[in-house]
C-alpha cells in the first residue's frame, strides 16, 4: 500500500508539506542538503542525544547497526497516488479472494472475533478486509529493516521529524522487547499483520494473546486486537454501520487517506460479515 494512511501512515498534510519548500522552508534548504550528505555524523549525533530520550542500551545498540537503507528512500522518491477506479482496485487487490478466503478465516477463527467485537464493538469484516489487504493475511509482512527503515527517513530532508517521532517509537518497542531489532516490514517501517507504524503501535497495540509482548508480526491475535483498538481510537462505535455514510466510515478513513481503499475495506468487510 502507498504511505497514505494511518495506521501505517503519515497524512496529506505531511505531503504537502514536502513540497514547500518557500519562506522559512527555502531558507533552510542549503543547510538540510549539507546535513543530508553526512549520514554517519548525523547516526553518531542521535546515539549520543538518545538516551536523554529515555533510549535504552539494547534500542541503543539496535540503533547503532543501522544502516543507510537506499531501497526505503527509492521508495519514497517514487511514490504514486492511486489513480484507479473502484473496479481496477479490487479487481488489482485480489477482492474476490479476500472474501472468500476472509470468510473461511472468520470461521476458523471465530472464537478470537467474538472475543475482539465483544471488547471492541468492531464485527470480523473490515478487520479481516484490512488484514487480508495489508500483508495477504500476513503471509507477506516486507523485506526491509524496520530500524533501518525508519532511522534512515528521520535523518532524510523531507520529513525529519514526522520519522524521528517514529524512530524513537521504534527505539522504545525494542527496549520493551515487543519489536526484534532485527524485525523486517515495509519500506517506510510499517511492520506486522495489519502493518502498523511504530507510533501507533505505542498508541494502539494490544496483547491480544496474552504473551505479556505486543508482537504485531507473529501473533495475529495481537494485529487484530490492534487494529480493532486503532478503529475505536478513530471514533468507532458499537452497533454502527461502517458503509460510506453510516458513523462507522469515518474510523476507516482514519486508516487510509485513499477513497478507493476505504471503499473496498468496506464493500469486503460487508461481503465477509454476511
Amino acid at each position: 500500500m502507498a504511505l497514505v494512511a494511518k495506521g501505517r501512515s503519515w497524512t496529506a498534510a505531511a505531503v504537502l508539506a514536502v513540497g514547500m519548500m518557500t519562506g522559512a522552508g527555502a531558507a533552510r534548504e542549503p543547510r538540510v542538503r549539507q546535513q543530508c550528505r553526512r549520514h554517519s555524523a548525523w547516526l553518531q549525533q542521535t546515539l549520543k542525544e538518545a538516551p536523554g530520550r529515555g533510549v535504552g542500551k539494547r534500542a541503543l545498540d539496535a540503533l547503532g547497526k543501522t544502516k543507510y537503507a537506499q531501497a526505503t528512500i527509492n521508495a519514497d522518491r517514487n511514490q504514486k497516488s492511486f489513480k484507479l477506479s473502484f473496479e481496477q482496485f479490487m479487481q488489482k487487490r485480489g477482492a474476490n479472494t479476500i472474501i472468500q478466503r476472509g470468510k473461511s478465516i472468520k470461521k476458523q477463527n471465530a472464537a478470537l472475533f467474538a472475543n475482539i467485537e465483544k471488547r471492541y464493538g468492531v464485527p470480523a469484516g473490515p478487520l479481516i478486509a484490512i488484514w487480508g489487504m495489508e500483508t495477504g493475511f500476513g503471509a507477506y509482512l516486507g523485506k526491509q529493516h524496520t530500524l533501518s527503515a525508519v532511522a534512515t527517513l528521520a535523518y532524510d530532508c523531507r520529513r525529519s521529524d514526522y520519522f524521528t517521532e517514529q524512530l524513537y517509537a521504534a527505539l522504545k518497542l525494542i527496549d520493551r522487547e515487543d519489536l526484534d531489532p532485527n524485525a523486517v516490514g515495509a519500506m517506510h517501517g510499517e511492520i506486522g499483520q495489519t502493518q502498523f507504524l511504530p507510533v501507533n503501535v505505542l498508541k494502539y497495540g494490544v496483547d491480544g494473546d496474552g504473551s505479556g509482548h505486543i508482537d504485531m508480526a507473529r501473533s495475529k491475535a495481537d494485529a487484530l486486537y490492534s487494529t480493532a483498538n486503532f478503529l475505536v481510537g478513530h471514533g468507532w462505535r458499537r452497533g454502527a454501520g461502517y458503509q460510506p455514510g453510516e458513523a462507522n466510515y469515518g474510523a476507516i478513513q482514519g486508516w487510509n487517506a485513499a477513497q478507493v481503499y476505504q471503499r473496498a475495506i468496506a464493500v469486503m468487510g460487508k461481503a465477509i460479515d454476511e
